[in-house]
């Protein structure tokens, strides 16, 4: 089949695409620029070059592929609306990528007892409101305006990927920062938990998504879950710090890390994949403990 991958040139997507491409399917990938195109022919990819802004090249190129995969951002609307204009009447099929940020609290490092599943309601923060409503109200909905479409959530990724970009994200900044500040850090109390997904696992689940859900599906994936205090001893034991992880507060997690990941670092972000499991049969191989995810996380 031609799949056109958006995000080829990232951590999921080329990953989602190497695996692709050696089963033979013809993979087309967005690049920014020509030096992303370049490096993405490569690895076997057919470049388009463009951003996720030049809506009539993501268009075309969803217009002519069998399948269409959103593995860049969660919540550019246009590009999202273009890709659904582009394939409604076909039954063609487009996956998008999610991330269980979006049912994530604002919990300063507390714990959370809540789990959830792809039936549980829930009020998203105000800062994945038009997340939310994109996958429910525009994604899911279209699956009634003859496109086959499928949401695939992941949490935290850890492990090497096997595209162009290979590392995750929010490890490799806990490790930079880490030794940045000759210290690993958590906040609060460093109680809130995440989920967690090796990389590999998390791309076989685009695979088996094609070949086996049914359109309007959500799928949440994940293989293990660690409390953010549990990552952060993992860091400094790796890089050998004493002692190997230290609280600060929120402000000064601000000034560290910035808004956005201080979100992520400061939530609770659980989901279970048990739906995944049963309707697409996703098997995760890979065990997941906090060591791991740290030693797979350092290039």
């Amino acid at each position: 089949m031609k799949i056109f991958i958006l995000g080829a040139p990232g951590y999921i997507g080329g990953t989602v695409a190497q695996k692709l491409i050696s089963i033979g399917h013809e993979v087309y990938g967005l690049a920014r620029d020509k030096n992303k195109a370049d490096k993405i022919e490569e690895l076997g990819q057919i470049p388009v070059v463009g951003t996720l802004d030049d809506l009539e090249v993501i268009h075309n190129a969803a217009a002519n592929s069998d399948v269409v995969i959103n593995a860049a951002s969660t919540n550019h609307v246009y590009a999202i609306r273009t890709i659904i204009d582009a394939l409604k009447g076909t039954n063609k099929t487009f996956i998008h990528t999610s991330g269980s940020s979006v049912v994530s609290d604002y919990a300063g490092g507390s714990y959370s007892h809540e789990i959830f599943n792809e039936y549980k309601t829930f009020s998203p923060l105000p800062e994945k409101a038009i997340w939310y409503s994109l996958e429910r109200d525009l994604i899911l909905a279209s699956s009634n305006e003859g496109v086959r479409t499928i949401i695939l959530c992941p949490c935290m990724i850890f492990g090497y990927g096997t595209g162009l970009r290979r590392e995750s994200i929010q490890l490799p900044l806990m490790i930079q920062a880490a030794k940045s500040l000759g210290k690993s850090i958590y906040i609060g109390e460093g109680e809130n938990i995440w989920s967690n997904v090796h990389i590999d696992d998390c791309a076989n689940a685009y695979l088996l998504a094609l070949e086996n859900a049914q359109s309007g599906s959500l799928f949440y994936l994940e293989s293990g879950q660690s409390s953010i205090r549990d990552l952060a001893s993992a860091v400094g034991k790796y890089l050998k710090q004493n002692p190997v992880s230290e609280s600060v507060s929120l402000s000064d997690a601000y000034e560290i890390w910035g808004p956005h990941m201080t979100l992520s670092l400061c939530s609770n972000s659980r989901i279970t994949s048990e739906m995944a499991r049963k309707m697409i049969g996703w098997s995760p191989k890979i065990i997941f403990n906090p060591d791991q995810m740290v030693s797979e996380s350092v290039l």
